[in-house]
Order: structure tokens, then C-alpha cells, then sequence
């Protein structure tokens, strides 16, 4: 009797803590399931292994703040002197000096044309262009269009017109290993390596519910992403575009400070379980 009435007292004790810890345990932990990429859908054959999965590749029109660059060149001597274009010969120098400034920064935020609030550009001897709203081809034809006026039509086709982006730029914010803003030297990136260029997502990154700030001539638009499902690559949002913004929310089991995986859990019980039988030993 007198075993129980002591046993007793330290058992109702230790019930609240041992119930605290067994709600650790089944909250705290994060499981594989909320961290994996690109996890299968049995419902969506389209979407299986060494499937061919076709893209959804929304056509992109210029916009505010768009950086491109336009290069007009010509084989006439005469015309190149009066509008300083450069001959197609001397392309290996210009494409040697650009590419050892590849690695010092953004080179096409000096040598590129920006696109103002009005949608203009402002180029040589042509003046102010509006090109936003207009796909990069639209935007090749009417530098051409404008520039060829110059030329005789026998000579017309002795000019060459090329517009591309400036890179594409975006950024990361929340939680990424790595956040910032990115300038990288391609025509086409996936969100996939967007995230990669941040080092990652951290492992409270809420990977089921990522924030995309997209903009469009119009303004900017909200969209929500999940990318633990593979229905991500057939959206239109798998490919990033010039300005795009990326933020990643944090799991609520960032507001306990507790493990994340099952071994730091049990180191957490282990611990507590030690410093409450030190406790009770103590109090004796």
C-alpha cells in the first residue's frame, strides 16, 4: 500500500509531460511526404514514369522594366558608318569581349535597352520604339521595319535585326537556402532551377504552397504553386520568366523551435525524460 501512495504522486506527474512529448513527437516531425519534389499522381497516367509530358509554353510579351538586347548589323561600309552598326565580320571580337564579361555582373543592364513605364525603347537614330506588349518576334520586325526605311530595297536584305532578352532575372525570398535576386544568361529556365540557383529550399519551406508574383503588361498577378505534385511541369508556371518573384512560406513547426527529423525528436525526449528523472531524485 504504501508502494502505491508513492508511485502514485510521480506517475500523475509525469503525465502531462509525457503527454507533451508524444505531441512532439506526432507534430514535429516532418515527413517526406511535405518535402518531396514532383511526387506521382496514380490518377494521371500523362504523368507516370518515362512518360513524355508535354510543356504548356505561354507565349511571353515584353513588359515594364524588361531589359532586351538589340543588335542591328549590316555589310554595307557606308550605312555602318552613318548609324555606327557593327560588320558581321567583326562578331567573333564582339562575342569574344561579351563572354569574358559573362561572369562580372549584369553586362546587358549596360549594354541593353530598358523598357520604360511607357513601353518604349529608346534606340540610335530611331528614336523611342514601343515594344512592350509585343513577343520578341513582333519586336524583331518592327526594328526592322523602321530601320529598312533607310536602305534601298536592293540592299534591304543585307540587314540583320535581332532582339532578345537581356537574361532572365528573378527572385527568391523566405525559404530558400540561398535567397536573392538572380540574373542568368539563357532564353529559358524551369522553376526547378530557379530554386536551384537558391541553394534549395530549407526543409521548413512549405513546398505544397509556393508563392509566385508574376508580371504581366497589365500588371502583376498572384498564383499559388504546389510542388510536391508532378502537374507542376504541365502548368505555365514551370518555366520562369523575366521578374518573377518567388517566396517561400515556412511551416508552422518553425513557430515550436523543435527537431525536424525523428532522431533529433528522440533526442528532445531523451533529454527531457533525463532532466525530469534528475527532478523527481532531487525533490526527494
Amino acid at each position: 500500500m504504501n508502494t502505491i501512495s508513492t508511485i502514485l504522486p510521480m506517475f500523475k506527474t509525469k503525465i502531462p509531460v509525457l503527454f507533451v512529448l508524444c505531441s512532439l513527437l506526432l507534430t514535429s516531425c516532418i515527413s517526406n511526404k511535405r518535402i518531396t519534389y514532383l511526387q506521382k499522381d496514380k490518377r494521371d497516367l500523362s504523368l507516370a514514369d518515362d512518360s513524355l509530358i508535354h510543356y504548356s509554353l505561354p507565349t511571353y510579351r515584353l513588359q515594364f522594366n524588361d531589359i532586351v538586347d538589340i543588335q542591328m548589323k549590316t555589310t554595307i561600309p557606308e550605312m555602318n558608318a552613318v548609324f555606327g552598326l557593327s560588320n558581321p565580320a567583326e562578331s567573333g571580337v564582339v562575342n569574344s569581349q561579351f563572354s569574358n564579361s559573362q561572369g562580372t555582373g549584369d553586362i546587358y543592364y549596360m549594354t541593353g535597352y530598358t523598357i520604360d513605364q511607357d513601353g518604349n525603347v529608346k534606340l540610335p537614330f530611331l528614336g523611342k520604339l514601343k515594344i512592350m506588349g509585343l513577343t520578341l518576334d513582333e519586336a524583331e520586325q518592327l526594328v526592322t521595319k523602321k530601320l529598312s526605311v533607310y536602305f534601298a530595297k536592293n540592299a534591304q536584305d543585307q540587314l540583320f535585326v535581332r532582339v532578345k532578352l537581356g537574361g532572365i532575372r528573378f527572385s527568391t525570398v523566405g525559404e530558400f537556402k540561398k535567397p536573392g535576386k538572380y540574373v542568368v544568361l539563357q532564353d529559358r529556365m524551369t522553376i526547378f532551377e530557379a530554386i536551384a540557383y537558391s541553394g534549395d529550399m530549407t526543409l521548413e519551406a512549405k513546398r505544397g504552397r509556393v508563392i509566385l508574383l508574376r508580371q504581366y503588361p497589365e500588371g502583376t498577378r498572384i498564383h499559388v504553386l504546389d510542388l510536391n505534385k508532378r502537374s507542376i511541369i504541365k502548368s505555365p508556371y514551370y518555366f520562369i520568366q523575366p521578374n518573377d518573384q518567388l517566396y517561400a512560406e515556412p511551416m508552422r513547426i518553425r513557430e515550436f523551435g523543435t527537431g525536424f527529423s525523428a532522431a533529433s525528436i528522440l533526442q528532445i525526449v531523451v533529454t527531457s525524460l533525463t532532466a525530469i528523472a534528475l527532478v523527481i531524485n532531487l525533490t526527494r
